[in-house]
């Protein structure tokens, strides 16, 4: 990752109409992963969530590459008036990390105090596979160096019996971090993903909120 994140799309989501979450600042909140895992779902119902919750909300993404495969980052900021997209080292809340080695490229911008949620799942790049670069080795214990909650959230949504909703497996981490009701985070699923999956994804976000433990 670049030392700022630029964003190549922005985005503010309408204020809902629900009551107001108790958030006393702008909180910021990364999304980070590769293409095809799901971040700019993830990021979409944490939108809805909020606007329904009466928070102004704004959204970035960017993306490394075009092709499945690539970097994805998606920068959500909600609170009662939301200026900027700036997400510099430092100032994330949250960190969402759908991949072990993009957890370790998005430490930088966690906040002192934040919370990193990551699925505990390497993906092997690219550039590893044609030998221009090498994995780390010490993945695991860099992460819990650091603090960063590991979920096997592959392995839960496939127990979920949702093998593609290891996104909803993170967003439920993610909301046990963030002052919205379970309900409101149950509601924007049930309207964001297909009907027919909407019973096992419902079943992913809960066994991901157990998994985090908080």
């Amino acid at each position: 990752m670049a030392h700022a994140i630029a964003t190549d799309a922005s985005s503010t989501v309408n204020v809902g109409t629900g009551t107001t979450a108790p958030i006393d600042k702008t909180k910021t909140i990364l999304l980070v992963g590769v293409g095809g895992q799901g971040t700019i779902l993830a990021g979409n119902i944490l939108a809805m969530c909020a606007a329904e919750a009466g928070l102004d909300v704004k959204v970035s993404e960017i993306h490394g590459m075009s092709q499945r495969g690539g970097s994805v980052s998606t920068i959500i900021r909600v609170g009662e008036k939301v200026d900027s997209m700036v997400c510099d080292p430092g100032c994330a809340d949250v960190v969402v990390a759908f991949e072990a080695i993009e957890a370790l490229r998005a430490q930088q911008y966690l906040a002192e105090g934040g919370t990193m949620f990551v699925n505990d799942e390497e993906i092997v790049p690219v550039s590893v596979n044609i030998g221009n670069f090498s994995m780390p080795t010490d993945t695991s214990e860099r992460l819990d160096a650091i603090g960063a909650v590991r979920i096997p959230a592959g392995r839960i949504a496939r127990e979920a019996g949702s093998p593609r909703s290891t996104n909803v497996v993170l967003v439920g981490a993610l909301s046990t971090a963030l002052p919205f009701a379970e309900e409101q985070w149950r509601d924007a699923i049930a309207r964001r993903v297909p009907p027919k999956t909407v019973e096992a994804n419902l079943e992913a976000f809960d066994r991901g909120r157990a998994a985090a433990g908080r």
